[in-house]
């Protein structure tokens, strides 16, 4: 197999993206007030910084895109 930058790609991203959809699902643990005592302070500065981190990511991805546009009036 051709080891292009796709290909690279196409095997790292998938096993890349699970691992984060996994860590969710761990931190969702964190929800059990049966064993953690949390604020609604607390969870809005997680899922903020989780965003962002998003946000930011994404934003890499979109950068190149946006760098071949040109612009127009």
């Amino acid at each position: 197999m051709e080891n292009t930058r796709r290909d690279r790609f196409l095997r790292l991203a998938p096993r890349r993206t699970q691992k984060i959809i996994d860590a969710l699902e761990v931190l969702g643990n964190c929800a059990n007030t049966s064993n953690y005592e949390y604020t609604d302070d607390d969870v809005k500065k997680i899922f903020a910084a989780i965003r962002d981190a998003v946000q930011h990511t994404e934003s890499k991805f979109l950068a190149d895109s946006m760098k071949r546009k040109k612009f127009k009036l």
